[in-house]
Formats: structure tokens, C-alpha cells, sequence
């Protein structure tokens, strides 16, 4: 079966560039999507090794079908978290490309979309059992207002919590797709601003639900531990809270003789990209090299 994964990869340029792929090097991606970034370095130097990991089983079957021309190509169906479980040497490079790929915000059937209908999912990792309908419905509160306001850093986050609790408790409720809890949010704020409240909400709850921040901070210390001296480690984040982690990992690294920082301010996408990939404008690429 052939999946529709459209997959433009932002930055193309810059992560090779950052990369340096050479002849005999092993890169790990670490979050392969649509295998856009991995065609670009194989299309220029295709005698580099690549071990591509992806935690969503579609986005392994499309990374397949896009680069089944090359060889030395490493698939895993795992998340990033579980780098030193699979890798038993030292490698060169490391990318990667956070957030939500294009792919998986399209298909209704992910539940990551808010201008589509779906169920109220948004698992990365289908086999995993908690979904942001889970979430939505049996949580307190507190937690829900905790979640919005750290993960999605909504100023409206208390009373969109308290708009899903009492149409859930007291209006006895179950909240089962995305429309049905972007109309929620939507009532719940007060301002004209609805779009970006709905966005950040969903954002919190899709971090939640895939404990991103999580794996994060410990996958780069994981990734920086397991490059070769001279290796590189590159990375995409889309929201101020992965740059956050990224620049913090990034420093203490340094800090500790391990990890030189390649960019001392994040580069951003040129106009034209963002013209042709929109999902371009927000992303923040920072690199390092190890000592």
C-alpha cells in the first residue's frame, strides 16, 4: 500500500550543510517522517549509512517507499528515546525534526488537525494506550489548565479547563472529536483571538499525550554521549519550549568540554522557503559538534 506522506523537509540545505555527510559516515535520523531530509543527504552522498527512527509505523512504510532506491538505510520503529537501546556504536551525526509532520496534521484520522474532524487521538505511536481523548475527558481540571497553560502557553487556560470539565461532569458530555472540543475552546475565550487559543490548546494537548518535552531533554544528552569526536548533532524545533530545551541542552553541554555550539544564535528559514513551505517560518535550526 502506497501512503499519500507529502513530506517538503525544511532546511534541507542548512541540515546537510551542518551535517557534513562524507563517504563511510553513519547518521542517525532521528525522527525520519517522510524520509525528506534522509533523500536529501542520500542524494548527495549516497555512501552514507542512515538509521532512521520514527515512532509512527505510517511514516516508516513512507520513508521506505520514498528512498527504496538507496541502500544503507536502517529503519526503526521507535522512538528517539530509545537511542541507546539501538545503537551499539558511535555514530557521526544526529538530526533531528520535531513537532507534528505535515502528514500526520492532514489525515482527519490522527486527530492532530483542527481545520479537519477526526477523533480526539493524536498518538505518534499508535500502540501506545493514552490519547488525547483520555486526556480530555477523565482529567481533572487542574491538570488540564496545568497542561494548557505549560505545553501550550494559553493565558486562557484555566477556563478552557473549566469549559471541558463542566460540559463533560456536569453536561454529562463525552468530548470525542476534534471539532467538538475546538468549538469548546472557541466559547471558552473571550477575544477575537480564537484561532491561536485553539492551536495552543491542541499543541498542549499533543505534547501531552506523546510526552515530547520529556524524551526530548533526555534524547539530546543521549545523542551528544553517543557521537564520535568531530560528529555533528542538528536540530529543528517549531515552538519556543523544544528551542528552550535545545539551547539549554546545548549550553550545559559546552559547559562540560563536551559539545562545541555551531550556531550561536538559531537560524531561520530564508523567505523564499517560507513562501513555498509554509511550516518553514517557525522553524529554529541549531547545531553542535562534538569534542
Amino acid at each position: 500500500m502506497t501512503i499519500p506522506y507529502q513530506h517538503t523537509p525544511v532546511m534541507a540545505r542548512e541540515v546537510v550543510d551542518y551535517l557534513a555527510p562524507a563517504k563511510g559516515k553513519v547518521l542517525v535520523d532521528c525522527t525520519l517522517g517522510g524520509g525528506g531530509h534522509a533523500e536529501k543527504v542520500k542524494s548527495q552522498k549516497s555512501k552514507v549509512k542512515i538509521i532512521g527512527f520514527d515512532q509512527d509505523a505510517e511514516a516508516i512504510t513512507a520513508a521506505k517507499q520514498r528512498l527504496a532506491k538507496y541502500k544503507d538505510i536502517e529503519y526503526v520503529n521507535d522512538n528517539f528515546s530509545t537511542l541507546k537501546e539501538h545503537l551499539k556504536e558511535k555514530v557521526d551525526g544526529f538530526l533531528f525534526d520535531l513537532g507534528v509532520s505535515s502528514y500526520q496534521l492532514d489525515e482527519p484520522g490522527r486527530g492532530f488537525s483542527i481545520r479537519e474532524d477526526g477523533p480526539l487521538d493524536m498518538r505518534m505511536d499508535k500502540r501506545q494506550k493514552l490519547t488525547a481523548f483520555d486526556i480530555v475527558n477523565t482529567w481533572p481540571a487542574a491538570e488540564l489548565t496545568e497542561i494548557f497553560k505549560h505545553y501550550g502557553e494559553e493565558r486562557f487556560a484555566k477556563r478552557v479547563a473549566e469549559k471541558i470539565r463542566w460540559t463533560r461532569d456536569e453536561g454529562r458530555v463525552t468530548i470525542a472529536t476534534t471539532a467538538q472540543l475546538k468549538e469548546l475552546i472557541e466559547k471558552a475565550i473571550p477575544t477575537w483571538k480564537k484561532r491561536e487559543s485553539v492551536t495552543r490548546v491542541f499543541q498542549a494537548l499533543r505534547i501531552a499525550v506523546n510526552r515530547e518535552l520529556d524524551v526530548l531533554q533526555s534524547a539530546l544528552n543521549d545523542a551528544v554521549a553517543l557521537l564520535k569526536p568531530g560528529g555533528r548533532i542538528v536540530v529543528l524545533a517549531y515552538h519556543s519550549l523544544e528551542d528552550r530545551i535545545v539551547k539549554r541542552t546545548f549550553n550545559a553541554a559546552k559547559k562540560a568540554g563536551l559539545l562545541t555550539v555551531l550556531t550561536k544564535k538559531p537560524l531561520t528559514a530564508a523567505a523564499t522557503e517560507i513562501a513555498l513551505n509554509p511550516r518553514a517560518a517557525s522553524a529554529k535550526l541549531r547545531a553542535g559538534e562534538k569534542r
